[in-house]
């Protein structure tokens, strides 16, 4: 593998590169916009093509041709511009068409600030567009995850025929660290079983997303379902740290998580046994996890996000149930948590802790 020192975003336009991808559109929007910029070099160097869209509808929409003419096809976003794109992923997993989506989010609703935030989880893990559906949410908390997740997300994407979301924020995109970078390989599986690559010597073919009959709809969104069950049951990743003795554990994904590790080493070497759970899917969400932890001794559950209202903290109660106290501590207005101010919300529910 070849080493090099990238920025966030750059790393992953060259993780995507490698993983076969040769068709980008896009549209410019901090803090993602070096995706578009290192695309738009790299792509000729090997005979792929990169588009700067008029607009992010344009772009979704040109990345769904991309795709349904046979190519590895990717497009990113912050968080309005993936508002933008809803409709487009909508039909894309109406019509089971893959793609890989990043998501460098920022934070805040409606245009929100270019600081970095946390605040696209609800929007990337319950409702990328309408219908129902779901996709693979990935949420890396290195620049080497970014890369990794990256590369593999072009496999999950086509194994399912169904859009794929790299969730990240403004600080992983923005930061450097050395990483690895995965081998080269081609544009991507045989898709010729339903690739529209025109009908010669063959029966011609439609993807669409507009199914008129209602059982054959209806048998559509099963065999979707049914996808949706293996993921949860197969493709779940996470991470756990100092779990063993835990009696407080905190949950964190992404940069979050990153400030939480931190904080954890100062609280371990202070006596208090607080423990993670770091979600690297977060849809699906790694509830098996939860369920792992001996309530008998865990008594807390801190969700801790770069958020104001937090978000990820009712996945959390979701996967607590009424075994332990779930709350959360966050910090909103593209301010990133430090480890102290970690440390200090999980020392406040220590029994007896007056700060």
């Amino acid at each position: 593998m070849d080493r090099a020192f990238l920025k966030g975003n750059e790393a992953i336009a060259e993780a995507a590169v490698r993983a076969g991808c040769r068709f980008f559109a896009g549209y410019p929007i901090t803090p993602q916009n070096e995706i578009p910029e290192y695309f738009s070099r790299r792509m000729p160097a090997v005979g792929g093509v990169f588009v700067q869209g008029e607009s992010e509808l344009a772009s979704i929409a040109m990345v769904m041709g991309a795709s349904c003419a046979g190519r590895r096809a990717m497009t990113s976003s912050s968080s309005p511009g993936m508002s933008l794109k809803a409709e487009g992923i909508s039909t894309m997993a109406g019509a089971a068409v893959p793609t890989v989506i990043v998501d460098v989010a920022r934070t805040g609703a409606g245009t929100g600030h270019i600081y970095p935030g946390q605040n696209q989880y609800a929007m990337a893990t319950k409702a990328p567009g309408h219908g129902g559906f779901k996709v693979m949410v990935f949420a890396p908390s290195t620049v080497q995850e970014a890369v990794d997740l990256t590369y593999a997300a072009f496999d999950y994407a086509d194994r399912d025929r169904n859009p794929v979301i790299v969730l990240a924020d403004g600080l992983i995109g923005g930061m450097m660290e050395a990483v690895e970078l995965p081998p080269m390989r081609d544009d991507g599986p045989d898709r010729r079983d339903w690739v529209l690559d025109g009908a010669k010597g063959r029966p011609k073919r439609v993807v669409s997303s507009i199914i008129w009959d209602g059982a054959e709809l209806e048998a559509f969104q099963e065999s979707r379902a049914a996808i949706y069950r293996r993921w949860a049951a197969n493709d779940v990743r996470f991470e756990t740290r100092e779990l063993d003795d835990a009696e407080i554990v905190v949950v964190a994904y992404g940069t979050a998580a990153r400030v939480a590790g931190t904080a954890l080493k100062t609280l371990r070497a202070e006596g208090i046994k607080v423990g993670m759970i770091r979600p690297i899917t977060v849809s699906p969400y790694p509830f098996a996890a939860f369920d792992a932890l001996d309530y008998r001794r865990v008594r807390h559950v801190l969700s801790v996000e770069m958020c104001v209202p937090a978000l990820m903290v009712e996945d959390v109660e979701r996967a607590v149930g009424r075994r332990a106290t779930v709350s959360s501590f966050g910090r909103g207005g593209g301010h990133v948590l430090s480890p102290a101010e970690v440390a200090a919300a999980v020392r406040r529910l220590v029994p007896g802790d007056a700060s």
